[in-house]
């Protein structure tokens, strides 16, 4: 794919940002809200079926942030496009920061990518995003208020032929503190909340935890919930009024 092709097709808002003067002490975090590709990239060679798939994006985590954005009075970041032109929430030496394979789907036009093309979407995509993010943080720190880092994903169900137990997971790097007393009050309710599962968090592959999180002594968690709990209003609903006393 040339690099004529990509350059001034990334018209519309990198990000979203909602209720920037919330009073809540919790910054929300939505990496991977959005399935938008460019129309001129042609879903990166991905058909329709697959393109609505995890892949492309987190299913339900936008309608949960954006509830729990209202619930807890928060400031919320939310992604613009699909995590694979590039992975807001990996570093960019990450293997997968643009990936040419996800899950059991080839990424077609991800394939032999030019380095133009690359350092395009990193301009225009993942540097807006995390420069917006570290102003959100340093606005805070400078006018004392407290602030927690709270991102929000989900998950599926099954992965590569293993089906999930969890219904949702925390995951943390230093702020364990933090996360337990979320891991712990979620557990009340019943069911299978895991730490540290079904993902773990790791400097090599993870960005808003050890980077906008732990590296600056901020309290820091993901919050993961399996997709199947979020495919409708009163599943985004219910997963709020869980998650909001704990963060």
């Amino acid at each position: 794919m040339p690099a004529s092709t990509e350059r001034g097709i990334y018209r519309d808002p990198p990000l979203r940002l909602i209720n920037p003067q919330g009073r809540s002490p919790v910054l929300l975090v939505c990496e991977h809200a959005s399935r938008y590709i460019p129309a001129e990239l042609e879903q990166l060679g991905l058909d329709e079926a697959a393109s609505r798939e995890h892949i492309a994006w987190d299913i339900g985590a936008l309608a949960l942030a954006e509830t729990l954005a209202e619930r807890l009075d928060a400031p919320l970041l939310a992604a613009g496009y699909s995590r694979l032109l590039i992975d807001l929430n990996r570093p960019l030496t990450a293997p997968d920061s643009i990936p040419e394979h996800s899950e059991i789907y080839p990424i077609p036009g991800n394939r032999g990518l030019s380095e133009a093309n690359r350092i395009e979407r990193q301009r225009q995509l993942f540097e807006p995003f995390h420069r917006t993010l570290g102003e959100l943080i340093d606005q805070r720190l400078a006018d004392g208020l407290p602030l927690r880092l709270v991102g929000v994903h989900s998950f599926t169900p099954c992965y590569r032929g293993v089906q999930r137990p969890w219904e949702a997971g925390v995951l943390f790097g230093r702020a364990e503190r933090y996360a337990r007393r979320i891991i712990e009050g979620l557990r009340r309710d019943g069911g299978e909340i895991g730490a540290n599962q079904p993902y773990d968090i790791d400097p090599a592959e993870d960005m808003t935890v050890p980077v906008h999180g732990d590296e600056r002594g901020i309290d820091a968690v993901l919050i993961e919930i399996r997709n199947d709990g979020l495919r409708d209003p009163s599943g985004v609903a219910a997963w709020a009024e869980r998650l909001y006393p704990w963060l």
